[in-house]
């Protein structure tokens, strides 16, 4: 409750802003970088430029979105949502990630004043209703890779970037995940809903799709034609006290999994003891998987997701094991389903491969349920070729 009511305080600020920034001598642009916060969707932190003078001190940023369109949720699944921008008088913004206790990082760049009217006038043309919306890719159109296209903008192309010495040759998938505890219910499904598109090596440039990485290439970044520094000044407004909490164990993914796959394997064990079958396991296995195969279905060929292309998931999570409820039920199932069956341990086998050889990584706490249901099909193959 407290979190909802933060956010709509700050979008009530972002949403009555209405002050155009004038140019004076005492103008200042910044960037503000936002440190990681406890939520999901806080997990990569947050960027915005910040205009500050004697008259005005303003914070524009690119990661605002509207609730309230009528469009939203379909948009949403579409992979077509428009984000906003947005504006906001620093001290709301600077108090509001206090109380989500955030970092705050400011870097003041070292601009001409012809430089920061330049960008005053973008970023007052950008904030027109008309002008706000566009249109939001989590990897190549963002709230930080904003910060560095207006600035490239602005200055016709004129910075020169360094790479900072943390940086290594990572894949997109490792990055988010480096921001994220490896058992916690947001990596898993980040993982099982993204594809294998991110498991590419990104580059340097790419890899200012993060904030912080904005905040570290700008911070070594340089003019081309004069060699002086982007950046003038840089500070720490406020600093994270302690680190968050992390998830409870006994709710994580890897526990869950772990439970159902000891579950999965003690009524198989039992069911082979007692030369029987429990249909109402392998119906819910199969309504499951095939439910969850579906929507990763929908996601590569029905969306604009491009982050869903390539999702090799469907090889344990397969749709057509829909169809394959028909014949789960029946005592003797059609020949087909059989083949289907020894498909299923085939694909689970394919899918150990893609994983050794890196064309997709997997969620960890997938591992047990893997062996399990490997087992559950190994089980039904056998019982049914005995009857």
């Amino acid at each position: 409750m407290k979190n909802f009511l933060l956010n709509s305080l700050l979008l009530s600020f972002f949403f009555s802003f209405s002050q155009v920034p004038q140019l004076t001598n005492n103008t200042e642009i910044s960037i503000i970088t936002i440190g990681p916060g406890n939520l999901l969707n806080d997990s990569f932190g947050h960027n915005g430029f910040r205009v500050k003078n004697e008259y005005l001190d303003v914070v524009y940023d690119y990661g605002r979105y509207n609730f309230e369109d009528p469009n939203f949720y379909t948009n949403f699944a579409k992979g077509k949502l428009k984000y906003l921008m947005g504006a906001a008088k620093s001290k709301d913004i600077i108090r509001f990630y206090k109380q989500q206790n955030r970092t705050i990082k400011e870097q003041v760049l070292n601009l001409s004043q012809e430089q920061k009217g330049a960008i005053i006038n973008y970023l007052a043309n950008n904030y027109k209703p008309e002008n706000r919306a566009y249109l939001y890719d989590f990897f190549y159109d963002n709230c930080a890779t904003k910060m560095r296209d207006v600035t490239e903008t602005i200055l016709k192309s004129n910075i020169e970037y360094k790479t900072p010495e943390v940086y290594k040759e990572e894949t997109f998938r490792t990055l988010i995940q480096n921001n994220l505890y490896w058992n916690s219910w947001g990596s898993f499904g980040i993982d099982i809903a993204l594809g294998s598109v991110i498991d590419k090596k990104a580059s340097p440039r790419e890899y200012m799709f993060l904030p912080e990485n904005i905040f570290l290439f700008f911070e070594d970044a340089s003019f081309k034609n004069s060699k002086k520094p982007l950046v003038k000044e840089s500070k720490i407004i406020y600093a994270q006290d302690g680190d968050f909490k992390k998830d409870n164990f006994f709710t994580s993914p890897f526990f869950i999994f772990s439970i159902l796959s000891l579950i999965i394997i003690f009524i198989t064990y039992n069911d082979n003891k007692k030369s029987k079958r429990s249909k109402w396991l392998d119906l819910f296995i199969f309504s499951v998987t095939g439910a969850i195969g579906l929507l990763l279905f929908l996601l590569w060929f029905a969306t604009d997701h491009s982050a869903t292309a390539y999702n090799y998931n469907l090889l344990w999570a397969c749709p057509i094991s829909l169809i394959g409820l028909f014949q789960v039920y029946k005592k003797t199932p059609k020949h087909w389903f059989i083949g289907y069956l020894k498909l299923l341990i085939i694909m689970l086998c394919l899918m150990t491969l893609h994983w050794f050889i890196g064309v997709q990584m997997y969620a960890y706490a997938l591992i047990p349920l893997l062996i399990a249901l490997a087992v559950r099909y190994l089980y039904l193959i056998w019982l049914f070729k005995r009857n």
